[in-house]
């Protein structure tokens, strides 16, 4: 199952995609996502001719930091003993194709492309032999931008991470993938491979990450987790195009600009 949340013809709304022999559609609308409840079947939409939107309202964006051990060593960091989770402000949220906004204040924003995992149904205070993927709706590809400079000057990340354009996602959904299995995450900057890694390689495995989480919080449905980024961060300049791809979900580009 894949779905979208795009805007046609004026109107914003979430469609289940389906793939004809003419390419991708979205051939019904649905409510309530990320349950996908009141299914209405509509004359299908090329889902090229829709304009994409972030496919998540989420209540809030979970982190995990330094889930590659290559990333924690490039930067100068220790592998974490547990996940290193922070937050992102629902407002950081950028749609597909929309302008990430570098701020004055900052001398370098990086690019950090990752698996995302969308909540499907509330999660919280798992047991430790409990299967966490029926709590999963499905994965996109999400950009965890940082302001580098102000990361290292703060210590803690909540400015370094929450300005607005900073958590761009999309362009879709899917729960089609098996990121246990192994999926590639690759970052592309103006058509140059700047990260490459697989999900073979968290530090910390999916059911780790989100036992570790709904500890400490109730997960709801929509909510969004960002699982940590590969090595080969690095600045964005105005101008830049910034593509996150995830094998067989899609590729999420955005433009840099001042």
């Amino acid at each position: 199952m894949k779905y979208c949340r795009f805007e046609y013809e004026g109107n914003v709304r979430f469609g289940l995609i389906e793939t004809a022999a003419e390419g991708e559609r979205i051939t019904a609308l649905v409510s309530d996502p990320p349950a996908l409840m009141n299914i209405q079947q509509i004359t299908p939409i090329m889902l090229t001719d829709a304009m994409l939107r972030a496919p998540v309202q989420p209540s809030k964006i979970v982190c995990v930091g330094r889930n590659y051990r290559e990333h924690a060593a490039e930067l100068g960091h220790d592998v974490p003993p547990e996940p290193l989770i922070f937050l992102k402000p629902p407002s950081s949220l950028l749609d597909p194709g929309v302008n990430i906004i570098r701020p004055k204040i900052s001398q370098r924003v990086d690019h950090e492309g990752e698996l995302g995992v969308i909540i499907g149904k509330t999660c919280h205070n798992l047991g430790p032999d409990e299967d966490v993927r029926p709590y999963i709706a499905g994965y996109t590809c999400v950009n965890d931008v940082t302001a580098r400079d102000l990361q290292n000057k703060d210590g803690q990340w909540t400015r370094a991470k929450g300005f607005d354009t900073f958590c761009p996602v999309g362009p879709i959904v899917s729960d089609e993938i098996d990121p246990w299995s192994g999926i590639d995450v690759e970052t592309r900057v103006n058509g140059e491979i700047r990260q490459s890694g697989n999900t073979r390689d968290f530090i910390f495995p999916l059911e780790v990450v989100i036992r570790h989480i709904a500890q400490v919080m109730t997960l709801l449905p929509g909510d969004l987790i960002a699982t940590g980024t590969p090595k080969g961060v690095g600045p964005m300049q105005a101008g830049d195009v910034v593509e996150v791809f995830v094998k067989d979900v899609g590729t999420l580009r955005n433009r840099v600009t001042d």
